[in-house]
C-alpha cells in the first residue's frame, strides 16, 4: 500500500477513495460490455453447440465465458486509462497523481450523464426515430448531448473538486468551437 500511494502521490487516506472509485467504474463498464457479448453469444448458433456438448448445465459454459471475458476486458481497459494518463500526467497541470484520476472520473461521469440527459430531453421536445430521418435523429442526439456535456462537466468538476481544471479545458474546447470572442477572462 506505501508503494502504490507513493506512485500515485497519496498523502491523505480519504484521497485513496478516488482509486477505489475508478476501479468500481472500470469493473462497472467491463461488467456491461461483457453482458452485451455475452448475451449475443449465448443467442449465437454458437449456443447450440455449447448446449450439446453441456446438456445438463448450459448456463455453465456462459458463466466462465463471462469470466473470462470479463477479465481480460478489465485487463485490457485498464491498460489504457493507465497509458493514458501517464500521456496527459505532462499535458495536465495537477497538484498531485492521484488528481488524475479524479479528472479521468469526471470525464467519465460527464459523458454518461450528457446521454442519460439528452435522450429525454429529445423526447420532451418531441423527436424521435419515428418522426425524423435516423441519421438526422442522431446528429441531432449527439449535439443536444455535447451542449449538456458543457454544461455538466463544470458541475462534475466543482463537485470533484477540479473546477479551475475543467473551467480552463472547457474555455479550450470553446475556442476550438470558435467561441471564444464570447468568452471573458
Amino acid at each position: 500500500m506505501k508503494k502504490f500511494k507513493a506512485k500515485w502521490q497519496i498523502t491523505h487516506n480519504w484521497q485513496l477513495i478516488f482509486p477505489l472509485i475508478g476501479i468500481l467504474i472500470l469493473c462497472y463498464s467491463c461488467l456491461k460490455l461483457t453482458r452485451s457479448i455475452n448475451i449475443e453469444l449465448v443467442e449465437n448458433k454458437l449456443s447450440t453447440y455449447w448446449k450439446e456438448l453441456l446438456p445438463q448445465k448450459p448456463y455453465l459454459i456462459t458463466y466462465i465465458l463471462g469470466a473470462l471475458l470479463f477479465t481480460l476486458l478489465y485487463f485490457i481497459f485498464l491498460k489504457i486509462v493507465l497509458y493514458a494518463i501517464y500521456k496527459l500526467e505532462g499535458k495536465w497541470v495537477v497538484n498531485q497523481r492521484w488528481e488524475l484520476i479524479r479528472i479521468f472520473i469526471v470525464f467519465a461521469i460527464t459523458g454518461s450523464s450528457s446521454m442519460f440527459v439528452g435522450r429525454p430531453f429529445i423526447q420532451w421536445i418531441g423527436i424521435t426515430k419515428d418522426n425524423l430521418y435516423p441519421f438526422f435523429y442522431w446528429l441531432l442526439f449527439v449535439f443536444i448531448s455535447l451542449i449538456f456535456y458543457q454544461f455538466l462537466l463544470l458541475l462534475f468538476g466543482w463537485l470533484f473538486g477540479q473546477y479551475k481544471f475543467f473551467w480552463n479545458f472547457e474555455k479550450k474546447m470553446l475556442k476550438r468551437f470558435g467561441l471564444g470572442k464570447y468568452l471573458k477572462d
